[in-house]
């Protein structure tokens, strides 16, 4: 493989986008010719090494006017004339919008596309249109990545293949001095939105808190704008936590500041694979976690052994969950410390291997569009 191609709507900072830039610069270090196709940039995103390309394949000021039909069929064109004219050897579209708008463009171009499935398939692709879009134009594609098993068996029958790959953890998290929890601080880390359902972590650390006021709660993330952010003040306002629940914004220092916190908590109702998860668990983190589907926190988290696992939704088990880390330190300590071994599955490394094997199969052979 010469040439790789990656399509998503932007290098923002979300889950999608940070496995995209870790594997474009991985990929460009192996010697591969890497080029990114977006549809718009953002003010704040993820880096990308020097020797890696990217081409605006997004709507043009000359398109404004066009009604929302046109636009999208613009989309198409835009992105199918890139794939013309760049010959990737192969192109891996991420997220939903992305690779619909990738398997439409592919054909007649000679480029296998292989389809990157984020988050929960029945949350993302429920509803007359998407159940008819995947009917129509999944069977096109070369290959599929997913997150997980339940969300590989969503797609049955239009992806006959696909793998299960890990998300990569980047490399600053890795290989950082083990530190036992010694901080009265519980910790999250996610984009404010609705789905990570922030606002039950605000109820479950009120729970905590009437137990051990000593400790606080640090919420790490950017406001998505979906009116998360205003939901987990109010929640913060009802038990009165204004002085110990801090929104702390974005961090780009988190391998510095979360080692040594009492416990990290994903509370969300749903996830593909949360990056924030296995990146605690790198640190060495005792981590509290939703059973959320589908599936993602179960594929790293071993119950009792490595974190907790909790119900989806169930503010006493989050609390409890928290609880327990505090009040058994040592066994907390032992979690954090067996938490490490994810690096063996979801390094930089071990992932780039199996994206590398994957793409190298689909590649080699004869794919039909």
């Amino acid at each position: 493989m010469r040439k790789i191609a990656f399509h998503l709507n932007s290098l923002g900072f979300g889950g999608a986008e940070r496995v995209v830039s870790n594997l474009a610069n991985r990929f460009h270090r192996d010697g591969v010719e890497v080029v990114i196709a977006t549809e718009w940039q953002e003010a704040q995103e993820y880096a990308l090494d020097a020797g890696v390309r990217r081409v605006h394949v997004g709507l043009r000021k000359e398109d404004e006017g066009l009604d929302r039909v046109r636009k999208y069929l613009r989309r198409i064109t835009y992105l199918r004339r890139f794939m013309q004219e760049e010959q990737p050897d192969v192109l891996v579209a991420f997220a939903r919008l992305a690779l619909y708008r990738a398997l439409m463009a592919c054909r007649g171009t000679g480029v296998p596309v292989v389809v990157s499935v984020r988050i929960d398939p029945w949350h993302d692709y429920v509803g007359p249109r998407n159940r008819f879009l995947t009917w129509r134009y999944m069977k096109r594609a070369a290959g599929a990545v997913f997150q997980t098993e339940d969300a590989k068996r969503f797609f049955h029958p239009w992806l006959q293949d696909g793998r299960v790959i890990f998300n990569p953890i980047n490399e600053k998290y890795i290989g950082r001095p083990f530190q036992a929890p010694v901080r009265k601080e519980i910790v999250h880390v996610a984009r404010l939105t609705d789905f990570k359902n922030q606002p039950l972590l605000v109820d479950a650390f009120a729970i905590v808190s009437s137990r051990y006021p000593a400790y606080v709660l640090k919420i790490y993330g950017p406001d998505s704008g979906d009116g998360s952010l205003e939901r987990i003040r109010e929640r913060i306002a009802v038990h009165h936590l204004e002085e110990k629940v801090q929104l702390m914004g974005l961090c780009d220092r988190l391998e510095e500041v979360l080692p040594g916190a009492a416990a990290f908590v994903c509370s969300s109702d749903y996830e593909g694979m949360p990056n924030s998860l296995l990146e605690a668990m790198a640190l060495g983190l005792p981590v509290v976690s939703t059973d959320c589907p589908p599936g993602g926190p179960r594929m790293a988290i071993e119950d009792g052994v490595n974190g907790l696992l909790v119900p989806v939704g169930n503010v006493d088990r989050l609390a409890e969950g928290i609880c327990r880390l505090i009040e058994h330190p040592e066994e907390a300590a032992a979690f954090g410390q067996r938490a490490m071994r994810i690096c063996e599955v979801a390094g930089n490394e071990a992932v780039f291997a199996e994206w590398k094997k994957y793409l190298g199969e689909i590649t080699g052979g004869t794919v039909t569009i």
